[in-house]
């Protein structure tokens, strides 16, 4: 895929983490009975289908007083359940009922409220390369890879990872030119042609406010405390993936997403080309930032931008889906290429729907 003369008439393009799915609101406009609201929608939208456990802890913490007030003594990024319910499992809360739970979050408040303003959502999922994988793969030539809210990097070796994508026609399987990965990546593909090669990355850096340094078990503990307690498979693969980071660990640089990239594109080596990608972070910046971010990137003509985001998080997505006659994301992300909505995906990578624009009747 060749980057085309820039389009002025381009819409604005809009994660866990973090885990939490498409429909969730930014995190930075939650107050009081927002913040309820929020818990209950995870409960019976984000952590319904895939986390039963999640689900009773976020509808007991919806309509728990005392959690809440505090939760609201939290600075408003901090509030997200993801955060709340990694914090006390990393802690040793187990995986008791809400009950239990609620116990000893109020005995255990302080570390709770330590560790929370600590660490932030940073679920590092290798599976989400799944569904970039269908834009990597059509970049001719060298990629200098860029991820923005990186984590520990693990999402910046597409190239060193096998996927099987099931379609209507059965199983399609890639695998790295040196042979199969100890990293295979499931993917379930409709609407959308699979990929047919792995793409040429010959560069990979990424930005977070807090990287996260793979080779440092402290740090790897924390990201499989953010992994929701029944995924044993994706706790089984972020351990394969971080192997598999740790023995080439990507460049990794602090700093704000709208401060930073600049100055991170320009180290990218002439001849290849930029792509710049993001999953499940912008729901985690005030919207001020993700304004000046996306008009940085609507400004990058040499970059190739991947948005993998909530439908509610940049306001046009919303307006982009119905355009498809969708009128809802049904709790998956919309994957983005400088601003054209492309595809609804799974927040772990594990579906991705191709989008075709209706036919008028």
């Amino acid at each position: 895929m060749h980057r085309q003369a820039p389009s002025r008439q381009r819409g604005p393009y809009t994660r866990t983490p973090t885990d939490g799915q498409v429909s969730m609101e930014p995190m930075t406009e939650l107050e009081s009975e927002t913040l309820r609201r929020y818990y209950r929608h995870f409960a019976e939208v984000e952590a319904a289908d895939t986390s039963p456990l999640f689900a009773e802890w976020a509808a007991g913490t919806a309509d728990d007083d005392e959690i809440i007030d505090l939760l609201l003594s939290l600075p408003q990024p901090k509030r997200q359940a993801n955060l709340l319910f990694a914090a006390a499992r990393h802690l040793g809360a187990g995986e008791p009922d809400f009950a239990q739970l609620r116990a000893w979050l109020l005995a255990h408040w302080d570390a709770v409220r330590s560790l929370m303003l600590e660490r932030s959502t940073q679920t590092n999922e290798a599976g989400r390369c799944a569904v970039l994988l269908p834009v990597l793969s059509q970049v001719n030539g060298p990629i200098a890879l860029i991820e923005v809210g990186a984590s520990a990097g693990l999402c910046l070796y597409p190239d060193r990872y096998s996927y099987e994508y099931r379609t209507a026609e059965g199983v399609v399987r890639l695998d790295p030119e040196d042979g199969p990965s100890t990293v295979v990546l499931e993917c379930g593909l409709t609407a959308a042609q699979p990929p047919t090669r792995l793409p040429e990355v010959v560069w990979r850096a990424g930005i977070d406010l807090n990287p996260l340094d793979v080779t440092d078990p402290e740090e790897r503990a924390w990201l499989r405390s953010l992994i929701w307690p029944e995924h044993d498979a994706r706790r089984a693969r972020l351990d394969a993936a971080a192997a598999i980071a740790a023995a080439d660990p990507p460049r990794l640089v602090a700093g704000d997403l709208t401060e930073a990239v600049d100055s991170l594109i320009a180290k990218a080596p002439a001849g290849a080309q930029i792509v710049l990608f993001h999953s499940a972070v912008l729901a985690y910046v005030d919207a001020p930032g993700r304004d000046k971010f996306t008009s940085l990137m609507r400004s990058r003509d040499d970059v190739i931008w991947v948005s993998n985001e909530g439908e509610r998080v940049l306001p046009d997505l919303g307006e982009q889906l119905r355009g498809f006659g969708i009128e809802s994301a049904g709790g998956r992300f919309v994957l983005t290429v400088d601003g054209v909505a492309t595809a609804l995906t799974g927040p772990h990578g594990q579906s991705y729907q191709g989008l075709t624009r209706r036919t008028p009747a």
